[in-house]
């Protein structure tokens, strides 16, 4: 046992621990994605509400998941909530209104 501990080349006292670092300090290493999905979520449930469109509505429901899905658990959710609401009644809203299953937008 001794001599393997005499043949190991790692040095005991250049040993760093790892810390990561805060985004405080770097502001770079924030992800804006569920910013700008959480945006993206608003813009096309509102056009799904008021154009009563049903393909913006659920592309509003999909941008509010990968929103949620990005985000990190310190963020406040409670914007994030109201937009994955917003999207989901604008699914609602426009099968209530015509309730025909979705044509394609092209």
């Amino acid at each position: 046992m001794s001599f393997n501990s005499l043949s190991d080349p790692r040095r005991v006292n250049k040993i760093i621990r790892y810390k990561a670092p805060s985004s405080d300090s770097n502001p770079t290493l924030e992800d804006p994605t569920p910013d700008y999905m959480n945006l993206l979520g608003m813009v096309f449930s509102m056009c799904g509400l008021m154009l009563k469109l049903k393909w913006c509505a659920w592309i509003a429901v999909y941008c509010s998941f990968i929103s949620f899905a990005n985000s990190r658990s310190s963020e406040d959710t409670k914007q994030m909530m109201s937009s994955f609401m917003l999207s989901i009644s604008a699914v609602v809203m426009s099968y209530l209104q015509n309730p025909q299953p979705m044509s394609p937008p092209w």
